[in-house]
């Protein structure tokens, strides 16, 4: 039995918070990062021009798919029919209509503000060891304001998941931080990427210590975060101000430290990861559903690493509905 059980009894609202974005997936070898500065695995903000720019230089047709980190999550977790919310902040041209209905399709309620600005863009360079190397265009997502973020945006939640991207305004992550807790709702915080906590050590402890729950990293993240470069010692101190803390540690699986327990969780790998977008974002949405669900950690671990390795399977962070198919047999 989940250790949150009894606080979810009447409450299985998961809402996340974070950049609209439409995510253009690029497929290219290793020296096109090179040409392009891109850091590899990790992200950097651009503007619209620099995004228009690489796109002209790349060889393969892309895709185009509604993103952001918070944004997958909360899609994976209506496509497990849970009860899903998303907060941002979008374009009024068709970009963002595409965005606003990629969320009800599947499930997920839209709680957008609107923006004169394009809709946020973010150009993914996948290589063919499946990492992917992102560009970032915020674009309306960065208008987003403090004084919008008011706690009637996370009525009724249970979980209010919130993207490490929002550090980058410290105003905003507030204002998104102080109307979860008014509104009763647990935080859960991605990390996002190692850049992300490189930016942001000179708040990321205090807003840890006095607000977060839940706490999800990969190996980079934890590394740079922690200092610590093995698993046991990173995901023990990831754990000391939080409830839950979560170490990804990709094919390795996952690592759950709570109460002073660590629990390891088995990867669920049946061939060769075409893919990583979206695959930390995808484990969270496994894992958040079975926490507001009642299941044990072990329980929500499997699950999260089953999102987690589906969503590899394919390009981008939209996995098709024969994986979800196979993910929810563990629901059974």
């Amino acid at each position: 039995m989940s250790i949150l059980k009894k606080r979810f009894t009447n409450k299985q609202l998961i809402v996340g918070i974070g950049s609209a974005l439409i995510d253009i997936l690029a497929h290219e070898e290793e020296d096109f990062l090179e040409r392009t500065g891109a850091i590899k695995g990790g992200m950097t903000l651009v503007d619209k021009d620099f995004i228009e720019h690489t796109l002209s230089k790349i060889t393969n047709q892309p895709s185009l798919v509604p993103g952001g980190s918070a944004c997958n999550t909360i899609v994976g977790i209506g496509k497990l029919g849970g009860n899903a919310r998303f907060v941002g902040k979008c374009g009024e041209g068709s970009m963002g209509n595409f965005f606003k209905c990629g969320l009800e399709k599947h499930n997920v309620e839209p709680a957008l503000f609107m923006s004169s600005l394009p809709t946020g863009r973010v150009l993914s360079i996948i290589t063919p060891d499946a990492q992917r190397s992102m560009f970032t265009y915020l674009g309306a997502s960065s208008e987003t304001k403090p004084d919008e973020i008011s706690v009637g945006c996370f009525d009724n939640a249970a979980i209010v998941h919130i993207e490490g991207y929002l550090m980058f305004n410290k105003d905003l992550i507030l204002a998104a931080l102080n109307a979860a807790k008014a509104a009763g709702a647990l935080v859960s915080l991605d990390l996002a990427s190692f850049t992300v906590v490189e930016e942001s050590k000179d708040i990321l402890d205090q807003l840890i210590k006095e607000y977060v729950d839940i706490l999800i990293a990969n190996e980079d993240e934890a590394r740079v975060f922690t200092g610590f470069s093995d698993e046991i010692k990173a995901v023990e101190a990831l754990s000391k101000q939080v409830k839950i803390a979560v170490l990804k540690v990709g094919e390795r699986g996952s690592y759950i430290s709570s109460r002073g327990k660590i629990i390891k969780i088995d990867p669920q790998k049946t061939g060769p990861a075409v893919d990583t977008t979206g695959a930390g974002d995808l484990w969270a949405s496994g894992f958040l559903f079975g926490l507001v669900n009642g299941y044990s950690l072990e329980k929500c671990g499997e699950l999260g690493s089953a999102c987690g390795w589906e969503v590899c399977r394919v390009i981008g962070a939209q996995i098709p509905e024969e994986g979800w198919e196979r993910i929810k047999k563990l629901l059974e």
